[in-house]
């Protein structure tokens, strides 16, 4: 984020509902079927969605699973979505394909591990974790509440309290900072799809209570209602794969801070956690809210860095944005002493090798509550005490 104090910055999500997320979802329920069956299982899979067709193509390692479960499956996931529309729906009218294959020889011998080699890096890349004290899940505020109204949305819509409002929605909020911190909400942005026999001005009404609770009223004091946009372009009767073609990996700031951090170089979704894209995202990310949790620093950016087939990171860089160079060397230090940041060893610290990834793939990878099955153990705060001086 800016070195600037004095700012305004925005962040949007989007709903499970949304075509890229769709897409999303259908992957990492891949990655879930196969891991449920062989915990070590490889996958990589990318879903396409659009007008009544949906298209899997990827690579697999693993067990056979049977092509009809694999579209049941979808199915499954398209009407838990809530989609059951003329253009794009769970039931048969929806043609779903699978083009899965197994996986390159070449990329599993540079990530096996074999005699004295330790298990590689699925592929090369630079992966990022962030954290900052702006919220209770010290998470970036704007992403943070931008996620809180579609997620609200979503369970209302789903146990039939939310009337009238479809599965495919945007928002978007804007924070005013003032010496560097988030001081009052500027403007707020809902998009949702809706059904055809209700007007703008009832959408707007509908929604309004879902902008209230989801913000602090001491962030909302000063909006001003005409800053409040539902449906800037006018109707939203069309949207999802009908409304918008959908493809896996399209929404990775939305999958992470917002744009309060960089991003590296690959998405989340579909992949297994061999794939450090994903598990190395996780770990910067858990090590990072670890930090400002102890802490010693109220906000931090760390960056891991590795090669195809080799199992250490090539590069760890920390950044705490106060230019205390020694409390920059002890926090680096005590990185390398306690966090194996090798693809097993991440692996093995978080509990990645479960079929915990099909819940993530919506409302963001951060920011979440760990469960007791093991997903969002990367949101845990328990090596707090590693950075205490």
């Amino acid at each position: 984020m800016s070195n600037l104090k004095n700012f305004l910055f925005t962040s949007e999500s989007v709903s499970e509902g949304h075509p890229d997320k769709v897409s999303d979802r259908i992957s990492d329920m891949v990655v879930d079927t196969y891991l449920s069956k062989d915990p070590y299982a490889r996958v990589a899979c990318e879903t396409l969605t659009t007008t009544n067709k949906v298209v899997l193509a990827g690579e697999v390692r693993g067990p056979e699973i049977n092509k009809e479960d694999l579209i049941k499956n979808v199915r499954d996931c398209i009407k838990d979505i809530g989609y059951d529309q003329e253009g794009f729906t769970w039931k048969e009218a929806t043609r779903i394909e699978s083009h899965l294959h197994s996986q390159s020889s070449d990329i599993a011998m540079g990530v096996d591990s074999k005699g004295n080699k330790d298990e590689g890096a699925g592929d090369q890349g630079i992966m990022f974790g962030y954290a900052c004290d702006e919220t209770d899940v010290l998470m970036p505020a704007p992403i943070h509440y931008s996620h809180k109204i579609l997620r609200l949305m979503a369970e209302d819509r789903k146990s039939g309290k939310l009337k009238n409002i479809e599965p495919d929605s945007k928002s978007q909020v804007t924070f005013e900072y003032i010496n560097g911190k988030p001081a009052k909400v500027k403007s707020v942005v809902i998009s949702s799809q809706h059904s055809a026999n209700v007007s703008q001005k009832e959408v707007r009404e509908i929604l309004r209570p879902y902008m209230m609770k989801s913000i602090p009223k001491e962030f909302m004091e000063d909006l001003n209602d005409d800053e409040f946009y539902v449906n800037p372009t006018g109707n939203f009767v069309i949207g999802g794969p009908d409304g918008d073609c959908g493809l896996t990996g399209r929404k990775i700031i939305v999958d992470t801070y917002g744009g309060a951090a960089p991003h590296g170089g690959g998405a989340f979704s579909g992949k297994d956690p061999t794939k450090v894209d994903r598990s190395a995202a996780y770990a910067a990310r858990y090590i990072a809210k670890n930090i400002v949790a102890s802490k010693i620093s109220e906000k931090c950016l760390i960056q891991l860095a590795y090669a195809i087939g080799v199992s250490k990171p090539l590069s760890i860089y920390v950044n705490l944005f106060d230019n205390d160079l020694e409390k920059n060397k002890f926090v680096t230090e005590k990185i390398e002493e306690n966090f194996d940041l090798s693809p097993r060893g991440i692996r093995e610290m978080l509990g990645l090798n479960k079929a915990i990834y099909e819940k993530t793939a919506a409302y963001g990878h951060f920011g979440r509550t760990p469960e007791i099955d093991g997903s969002f153990s990367w949101e845990n705060t328990d090596k707090t005490t590693v950075f205490t001086k």
